[in-house]
């Protein structure tokens, strides 16, 4: 557990179930950490290894932190703002509060009325702040370059995936459900993959209890197609960065999306990307000279189609557009310059 006395800023968890905000939080917080940053977890479903602070501790908020006037609680959700407001305001404990929203929706009223309390907003990009009625700092979210990097040699990769090295494979990563347009996906290659049989595609990802019957009925799909045997389902892996080494292309077909990792994690493995615009992906994908990918309209499988099979069919933009993707990914979207906009927000809500 981590000694209170020493730690500046909060980062709460309030959700059991692993979701985006978990994610973020888990990749972000050893990063932080190793660049100065005096920060430790509250709540579940959070690993060991993470700097940890107790629900039992927190009377000891009254102190602030050696050194400092403040501390920082930083919110992710709704339910981690309240209570730190009942903290600061009710309880009077010397708090700042920083809330990052990732919402492209219209907030309602009670949502505002939490966002209105607070000290500092972060927006994870240009379209997010676009939904907020206060002042925002927009910091774009970043990834793990080192983790998410190109194989030495593809075929190898796939090799040890179980994939043949002679199939070129397309990916689609990420809950399998509605709401991410695995179903397009699908349809996308049952349209595509019998022209082109140097083609397969792989679909990782769980689908949780409410959404088995959907994927069931996408499987059903594959098997009457007769393409069982190149339309995969891999279901989820904890080392999902190396299975998209194995791929050759990339599709996010999201209906929609909060901001969405899964084009960053390909475009930093060297892999073309062509993505929906929902979420941030129209920010983070470039589509003019120095190409990584192509943006196409939501929920639209002839465009989808249409983009997919040019990509396909033409092997010199796709290694051009992946290479493209790989010093894009590197170049603005290390997870490291993230944590230092956050630094940048926590120091100067704490007054330096």
């Amino acid at each position: 557990m981590a000694d209170l006395r020493e730690i500046d800023i909060i980062a709460p968890n309030f959700k059991q179930r692993l979701s985006g905000v978990t994610s973020t939080i888990i990749q972000l917080v050893p990063v932080q950490r190793r660049l100065g940053q005096r920060i430790a977890v509250l709540g579940s479903g959070l690993p060991a290894t993470l700097p940890h602070i107790r629900y039992r501790d927190l009377w000891r908020l009254w102190t602030p932190p050696k050194g400092k006037r403040f501390r920082v609680w930083h919110a992710r959700r709704n339910i981690e703002m309240l209570p730190a407001i009942i903290l600061r305001d009710l309880l009077r404990m010397p708090l700042k509060i920083v809330f990052t929203s990732a919402s492209q929706r219209r907030h309602t009223g009670w949502t505002k009325f939490l966002i209105s309390k607070m000290d500092a907003v972060i927006a994870t990009s240009a379209k997010t702040a676009a939904y907020l009625e206060v002042e925002s700092t927009v910091s774009l979210h970043g990834i793990d370059t080192t983790r998410f990097s190109p194989p030495a040699d593809k075929a190898e990769a796939k090799r040890a995936l179980g994939l043949d090295p002679a199939q070129k494979i397309a990916g689609c990563f990420g809950r399998v459900r509605r709401q991410k347009g695995t179903d397009l996906f699908v349809d996308t290659m049952i349209r595509l993959l019998p022209q082109r049989p140097d083609w397969s595609a792989i679909i990782a990802g769980r689908a949780t209890p409410q959404h088995v019957e959907f994927e069931n009925g996408l499987k059903e799909k594959v098997k009457a197609a007769g393409l069982a045997d190149r339309i995969l389902f891999v279901g989820e892996h904890t080392n999902i960065n190396d299975w998209y080494r194995g791929l050759d292309l990339f599709i996010a077909p999201q209906r929609w999306e909060g901001f969405g990792l899964t084009p960053l994690e390909a475009m930093a493995t060297a892999v073309p990307v062509i993505a929906t615009d929902v979420g941030a992906f129209p920010e983070l994908i470039e589509t003019g000279d120095a190409e990584t990918g192509t943006i196409i309209p939501r929920d639209n499988l002839d465009a989808m189609a249409e983009a997919t099979a040019q990509f396909m069919d033409d092997e010199p933009r796709r290694e051009r557009a992946g290479a493209n993707a790989l010093a894009h990914a590197r170049h603005n979207f290390a997870i490291e310059s993230e944590a230092e906009r956050l630094g940048a927000v926590y120091a100067k809500v704490m007054g330096g």
